[in-house]
C-alpha cells in the first residue's frame, strides 16, 4: 500500500486549499479512507473519514463545516477541500489508508499572513 500527499503549502488565514492523496498498491474503492493532522508540539488528530463509495463523511468539530472530504475512486485518490483556514489548522496533513494500517508521508499545510 503506498500513499503519497500533495497540495501543502503557504496559505492565508481565510484562505483555502485542496489536498490531494494518491493511492496505489490497494483495493482503494473498497475501504474507509481517513486524513489525520499533527499541528506543531501536539499530538494526532483524526479530522476525517469517507467510507467507500463517498456516501458517508465523518469531520471534528475542529474542521466541520470548513473541510470537505471526497474520493475519486477511478483515479484512486482522495482529496480534502480546506476553507475558510485558521493559524490553527497549521500542521502536516497525513492520508491513512484502510484500518490506520498505511500513511503517506504528509504534506505541510502553514497557515500565515
Amino acid at each position: 500500500e503506498q500513499l503519497v500527499e500533495s497540495g501543502g503549502g503557504l496559505v492565508q488565514p481565510g484562505g483555502s486549499r485542496r489536498l490531494s492523496c494518491a493511492a496505489s498498491g490497494f483495493s482503494f474503492s473498497s475501504h474507509w479512507m481517513y486524513w489525520v493532522r499533527q499541528a506543531p508540539g501536539k499530538g494526532l488528530e483524526y479530522i476525517s473519514a469517507i467510507d467507500p463509495r463517498g456516501s458517508r463523511t465523518y469531520y471534528s468539530d475542529s474542521v466541520k463545516g470548513r473541510f470537505t472530504i471526497s474520493r475519486d475512486n477511478w483515479r484512486y485518490t482522495l482529496y480534502l477541500q480546506m476553507n475558510s483556514l485558521k493559524v490553527e489548522d497549521m500542521a502536516v496533513y497525513y492520508c491513512v489508508g484502510p484500518a490506520f494500517a498505511s500513511w503517506g508521508q504528509g504534506t505541510q499545510v502553514t497557515v500565515s499572513s
